[in-house]
């Protein structure tokens, strides 16, 4: 690890790889050959097509993302997302839209669809303090509706699917926090949406994956940035799109192709990476309380708490000190969070986790 870097434990903007940032470091200025920075160009110009077009190309790489899938760089974040899905594909549309409720992302999602039309709550995990998602026998079959939307992992919680489902009516999902840290059937989804601030690059550009027959289902008279189809005829560039995180997405897909090995291998680091401080917390003999149900747990967001919550600020000021940052939990359900995204080294888990060891050791 380079001298200078603390471990990273942030849940967004995340780590970023370290060859990415060197990379990036070195083409600040100029871009090989191009006597610019990538900061400068125009988003207009052959230099900015090849590397949105280059982007593009490494994801459906990744994804194995078939050709009737548009692939869009939007601005907005996810939280753009959670209006634009339900006026694009709810409203005017005369169906009900279901949601599958598992936490803080999952409510805020419903509450933007709601303004559009017939809003259904397919599964609700607020009794259970989203603890856990449900599993898919608990899940009445639709037949016949507008959308199912689905959250895949809660960043807040740290609860994930653990599996893909499978509906009769377009699913939808937001993947923001484990977008390309595993692999995916891409052709489950009717549309699939991705902050890219966990796992892809720095925060400015929402990855959408959008199935061609969902464009049929768009109402005319949305205002244009608004509308999925309008982004698609123009390639992302209908304004001025986040060059600079388009650059950065490039260089982090690139490295998860080059470097890594793709998706499958990805996952297999992020899970080694997890079962590290799961294993932690479950051995520390009530020391340490994970907030997950064990067959919910999130790869990308290990939460949990200390027995004698009068001890959490203390571990989160000398883990800051020890070099580990970003610990403390989201302000809404407090605890402690280590968010341990595609960038996050098995170094620094093994570093928090010698830091846990240590902690208990001194004031169990």
């Amino acid at each position: 690890m380079n001298q200078n870097r603390v471990h990273n434990f942030s849940a967004g903007p995340g780590a970023l790889p370290l060859p990415v940032l060197m990379r990036a470091k070195q083409e600040l200025i100029e871009l090989p050959n191009i006597g610019m920075s990538v900061l400068e160009i125009s988003h207009r110009s052959d230099i900015f097509n090849e590397i949105i077009q280059t982007t593009q190309k490494n994801l459906r790489s990744l994804l194995d993302i078939p050709n009737n899938y548009h692939i869009l760089f939007l601005s907005g974040g996810a939280s753009l997302q959670f209006s634009m899905v339900p006026m694009n594909f709810l409203r005017n549309s005369g169906e009900t839209a279901y949601y599958m409720v598992g936490g803080t992302w999952g409510e805020k999602a419903i509450e933007q669809a709601i303004r559009e039309g017939d809003v259904c709550r397919l599964w609700d995990g607020t009794s259970e303090q989203f603890s856990r998602m449900p599993s898919f026998n608990e899940i009445k079959p639709i037949s016949s509706g507008a959308y199912v939307h689905i959250t895949s992992n809660e960043t807040i919680q740290g609860i994930q699917l653990q599996s893909e489902p499978t509906f009769g009516v377009p699913l939808i999902c937001d993947m923001s926090s484990d977008f390309l840290s595993r692999p995916v059937s891409v052709t489950n989804y009717g549309l699939m949406y991705a902050g890219v601030q966990k796992n892809v690059g720095p925060a400015g550009v929402t990855v959408v994956i959008i199935r061609e027959d969902m464009l049929e289902r768009i109402p005319d008279g949305l205002h244009s940035m608004l509308d999925y189809r309008v982004h698609v005829a123009k390639d992302s560039s209908y304004n001025t799109p986040p060059v600079f995180s388009i650059y950065m997405a490039n260089l982090v897909t690139e490295w998860l192709l080059e470097d890594v090995g793709g998706l499958a291998k990805m996952s297999d680091i992020n899970q080694e990476k997890a079962d590290l401080l799961y294993s932690t917390i479950d051995n520390s003999t009530g020391f340490y309380i994970g907030h997950a149900y064990e067959d919910s747990r999130s790869v990308m967001n290990v939460t949990w708490r200390i027995e004698d919550k009068t001890l959490e600020e203390k571990f989160v000021t000398e883990a800051y000190d020890s070099g580990l940052y970003n610990l403390k939990g989201h302000r809404s359900i407090g605890g402690l969070r280590a968010s341990i995204y595609n960038a996050v080294t098995l170094e620094s888990v093994h570093a928090l986790q010698g830091f846990m060891l240590d902690f208990q050791s001194r004031w169990e």
